[in-house]
């Protein structure tokens, strides 16, 4: 059993944004992408979920959860942003994991699952990503150099009719799934990838 104190904040009828990520380092391009979710889709809150490490990407030196959540709650701030190791704590290793015990353990909130485009146009070799789509609606993030692929990738073709357009956004939350959306607006360059690439360079 986890104690209430380390699950994440919400109440009944909320609409809930979930944006998971190594966040390995956290930066603003992460916060302005939970910033347009929350602004765009109308969410009460969003729950920064610290992932394990992700499956898809080398873990080779990943610093702890503990470590990356302490960053991330530097960049989290604010009444509306709450930071979670949840995944660790219910020992998942997949978006589709949590998802279904988020849902079963909150099954008066309304999740919508947040991910940034370059993300979206790699869905499909997420485990189960079909089933992630079928539960819980979507809302994909522009970023710099995805905007095509997004749009045209393999989720996107799959699940084409249950496309939102976006000005119907706000309403995402609400929709019964498969639902998604693509928000365009502020964008920025940053990413964790070169981050940790320039910490490597000698001075």
């Amino acid at each position: 059993m986890i104690p209430r104190w380390r699950l994440p904040q919400g109440a009944p009828g909320q609409r809930i944004g979930l944006y998971g990520g190594t966040f390995n380092p956290p930066h603003a391009a992460h916060r302005l992408v939970a910033d347009i979710a929350l602004r765009r889709l109308g969410l009460d809150r969003v729950w920064w979920l610290v992932t394990p490490g992700n499956p898809l990407k080398d873990q080779d030196g990943l610093p702890s959860v503990a470590e990356r959540m302490a960053l991330t709650q530097a960049v989290a701030r604010g009444p509306r942003h709450h930071v979670s190791g949840l995944e660790t704590d219910i020992g998942a290793r997949f978006t589709c994991e949590t998802v279904a015990w988020l849902q079963r353990r909150f099954p008066h909130m309304h999740f919508v699952l947040v991910i940034g485009a370059d993300s979206f146009v790699t869905l499909h070799r997420w485990r189960r990503w079909r089933d992630i789509m079928r539960r819980v609606p979507v809302a994909v993030i522009d970023r710099p150099g995805s905007t095509l692929a997004a749009a045209a990738s393999v989720a996107a073709r799959s699940f084409a009719a249950a496309r939102v357009p976006e000005p119907a956004a706000r309403a995402l939350a609400l929709r019964r799934p498969p639902a998604w959306t693509l928000l365009h607006g502020p964008r920025s360059g940053l990413s964790s990838t070169a981050i940790r690439a320039g910490r490597r360079t000698p001075p």
